[in-house]
């Protein structure tokens, strides 16, 4: 009786909430008994809900994961994948489930070749397809972390999402500005159309939007558990979609459907791995192993700059050493990062101390380094500055748009959690009557190889998941954790992260200071991407003088004509003050602001 009761709160909570104006949040929160920091106002409160009627952290994710499938469907939901980072005070360790997508067991490395040319297809044709679809691994993820962590069911947790689609939400700026940026490409689906475009325009701010399909989907879940979508009725469900294309009537685009099977979703695992740790400034850093190289290439960074006294410097030393760790970390994340089970990773050596010493050797505090910059050698420990190496001017590809929120319970477990659907509204593709979208997560994979005679780490293969840039990231201080940080915005995620752990431990700002910071993002190009707000800084002159030069990005990677904010990452994080003290920070501003939530608020 105990659990149905627990439905009945939890579902009443939902609806009680779902009238909230999804733009009413705030950024910080201090206090304890739990926190809980989002991009969404209505997921926020949902997971303090759940903390508040003894859910664990894991429940209190599950349910605000489900609940931004609902309230931010553009970027997160049960049609995609993610990466799960997990605190147990029980053991004092950190875990992580890889939630990735894989490729249909038929993929080869040919997947985006185009037949008719021999020639890789345009990016925005890969992504509007059924062939960038790769097997979801958000479900999974979910099931794997409530059976070793949850106080409740998937059902219970499943319930406040479950009330918020079927009762509805109000539209916010936010949103009905991403739903005009893909409404080119939603109009092409009629399942997608019906949803997202309703009587064929795009919806008013301040309108509610419900989505009954998701509703009962969910409700299925809860009744059937997991085996409903990896293999069931929802599976099925997925896999005609993918192979037959839901085209609207007069459609322009060309249908190229993608390879999924039901025996894909059958296969499917979210498996715990060991994560990344490097030592920092006498914390430690845990992340995400590959398939991401969120945790490798912060985690590579972190060793660069730890042969530097980053507090003694100025401004602009400080920055040109950021942007100079990250060039040298991508150009090897670009070299030796895939998916493990499939290619030979160097994690040990590529997170040694020696190579961080190899690596920032080169770094000149007089100038900066021209870019492509050649990989290192990470077997070569600290074996010289020069590596001969060749250098690829190519750049791999990266999605835009993902979600990351941060959860802690009152037991002391934490959780950092970034999961996506790729770019601003995946593959385009709703499921009919199902209510949610499909990634595009497969376009992560390089079309082609990088560079004529190198190995490529990251070309698509059957069963492989694609090379990621999330980096879920927990800290721990003597032990304990310290700060749980993430972020959104595809390859930009790992900068960001990076930026803001030195922002907030060598630079001593605080973590809100540190998130709301002007960023910059430099990934071995020959221009590093900067935000408007970085450009104004009084130290970017300083830089320019060493040889950075910046580019601001404001167009869709999907569409050059459409203009998009020019931001680098959207982050959230939290900071254990002591005391049973908690601090929950999300972006003041960036996409609309993210929410910021503590069970009982104090000064």
């Amino acid at each position: 009786m105990r659990s149905w009761v627990r439905l009945l709160c939890l579902a009443l909570l939902a609806l009680c909430l779902a009238p909230l104006p999804a733009w009413a949040k705030q950024a910080v929160a201090v206090g304890k008994g739990g926190a809980v920091a989002s991009d969404s106002a209505i997921a926020t409160g949902v997971g303090l809900s759940v903390l508040r009627r003894g859910g664990s952290a894991a429940d209190a994710a599950v349910a605000v994961a489900a609940t931004l499938g609902v309230t931010d469907p553009f970027v997160a939901g049960i049609g995609g994948g993610g990466y799960f980072v997990y605190y147990d005070a029980s053991t004092h360790r950190v875990y992580t489930i890889d939630g990735r997508e894989t490729a249909p067991a038929s993929a080869s490395a040919k997947l985006f070749i185009d037949p008719a040319t021999g020639m890789p297809l345009a990016f925005p044709t890969a992504v509007t397809s059924g062939l960038s679809v790769g097997v979801p691994g958000t479900l999974m993820t979910w099931q794997r972390a409530l059976e070793r962590w949850g106080n409740f069911t998937l059902a219970e947790d499943l319930k406040p999402a479950e009330a918020v689609a079927e009762k509805g939400f109000q539209i916010d700026p936010t949103l009905r500005e991403e739903d005009r940026e893909n409404a080119f490409r939603f109009a092409d689906f009629s399942s997608t159309r019906a949803l997202f475009l309703p009587h064929g325009a795009l919806p008013a701010v301040g309108a509610t939007e419900r989505d009954p399909d998701l509703a009962r989907t969910y409700q299925q879940i809860g009744r059937s558990g997991v085996g409903a979508f990896y293999g069931g009725p929802i599976g099925k469900a997925i896999v005609s979609t993918v192979r037959h294309l839901p085209l609207a009537h007069g459609a322009a685009l060309v249908a190229r459907p993608g390879l999924m099977a039901l025996s894909d979703l059958k296969r499917y695992a979210a498996p715990f791995v060991a994560p990344t740790h490097v030592a920092y400034r006498g914390l430690d850093v845990y992340s995400m192993a590959p398939s991401s190289s969120g945790g490798t290439t912060v985690g590579e960074a972190l060793n660069v700059l730890g042969n530097f006294d980053l507090r003694t410097e100025s401004r602009v030393q400080q920055l040109h050493h950021f942007l100079e760790a990250t060039r040298l970390a991508f150009a090897d994340r670009n070299r030796y990062i895939g998916d493990r089970r499939f290619v030979d990773v160097p994690e040990a050596q590529l997170l040694s101390k020696a190579f961080a010493r190899q690596r920032s050797c080169l770094i000149d505090p007089a100038h900066a380094l021209v870019s492509p910059v050649a990989p290192g050698h990470p077997f070569a420990g600290a074996g010289g500055c020069s590596p001969k190496q060749p250098a690829s001017a190519a750049l791999p590809n990266d999605g835009a748009s993902t979600n990351h929120f941060v959860v802690a319970d009152s037991k002391g477990d934490v959780v950092s959690y970034t999961n996506t659907i790729e770019e601003l509204g995946g593959s385009g593709i709703v499921v009919p009557g199902r209510g949610f979208l499909l990634n595009n997560e497969l376009t992560d994979f390089d079309f082609h190889p990088l560079q004529s005679g190198v190995p490529d780490p990251n070309l698509p293969a059957g069963g492989k998941r694609p090379r990621s840039s999330m980096s879920p990231t927990i800290v721990l201080k003597h032990g304990r954790p310290f700060l749980a940080v993430g972020a959104a915005g595809g390859a930009t995620i790992i900068t960001t992260v990076l930026q803001i752990l030195v922002d907030r431990i060598d630079l001593g700002m605080s973590l809100p200071a540190a998130i709301a910071a002007p960023r910059a993002s430099q990934r071995n190009a020959a221009k590093t991407q900067a935000e408007p707000a970085f450009l104004a800084l009084p130290s970017t002159p300083g830089l320019e003088s060493l040889g950075q030069s910046f580019t601001v990005s404001d167009t869709s990677p999907l569409d050059p004509s459409i203009t998009i904010a020019p931001t680098i990452g959207v982050a959230s994080g939290l900071e254990l003050l002591g005391n049973g003290r908690f601090l929950a920070a999300a972006e003041p501003v960036r996409r609309g602001g993210g929410a910021a939530g503590v069970l009982k608020p104090s000064p």
